[in-house]
């Protein structure tokens, strides 16, 4: 029975700040659109707020007009620049084989495109089964049933309302703009400083009430 139980187990994971460090990949690409058209970007505050479709942060910076353009020029360039300088979160790799070790299924599903995610998940090699880009918040509930995912991990509290759109337990890693404190009063069924302390959680996902790291 725990074999057949393992054996069905399917996570999904977000990408920036969960299972990939983009924040200096992600930095120099708006560097470079504010050297392209002379527009000054606080680049710090872009990072610290990582996490919303791409078109909600070009609208801080540029007029309505312009955001579909700037979109289309980031999505452009984001591969050459970006990816390279793309590193993974501590214990991406091991979190994303603790599941495939026990046979689950790994989901990628994030607010990312999906070209440049499955280019940063490639760069990365992250071991995953599907990549779904371009969902955010309760959306990414979509994805996740569809894939069947039991439980879904992710950095903000977006993430949270995406696991509760699936109907899947929430996972909740303080390595983006919450803090730990934050996500769990947010409402995060299992809150983790990183990434590092996720095998642990697996027997609580798959039976909820056993013991767990928060």
């Amino acid at each position: 029975m725990v074999r057949t139980l393992w054996r069905v187990l399917a996570v999904g994971f977000d990408l920036d700040l969960t299972l990939a460090d983009t924040r200096d990949a992600i930095a120099a690409v708006y560097d470079r659109l504010a050297a392209e058209t002379g527009v000054f970007i606080d680049i710090a505050a872009v990072v610290s707020r990582l996490g919303p479709p791409l078109e909600l942060e070009l609208a801080h910076w540029f007029p309505p007009e312009h955001v579909p353009e700037m979109a289309s020029r980031y999505r452009a360039v984001y591969e050459e620049i970006a990816v390279p300088r793309t590193l993974p979160m501590p214990g991406a790799g091991a979190a994303v084989d603790a599941v495939r070790d026990r046979g689950g299924r790994v989901i990628v599903v994030t607010a990312k495109n999906q070209h440049d995610a499955e280019a940063t998940v490639r760069f990365l090699d992250l071991q995953v089964d599907e990549v779904a880009g371009g969902f955010y918040a309760a959306g990414k509930g979509e994805a996740l049933r569809r894939f069947g995912a039991t439980a879904y991990a992710g950095d903000h509290v977006a993430d949270i309302d995406a696991a509760r759109a699936a109907g899947a337990r929430s996972v909740a890693i303080a390595t983006g703009p919450y803090d730990s404190e934050a996500l769990r009063a947010y409402g995060a069924d299992i809150v983790l400083p990183d990434l590092r302390g996720f095998p642990d959680t697996l027997n609580e996902l798959i039976n909820p009430g056993s013991p767990s790291r928060q």
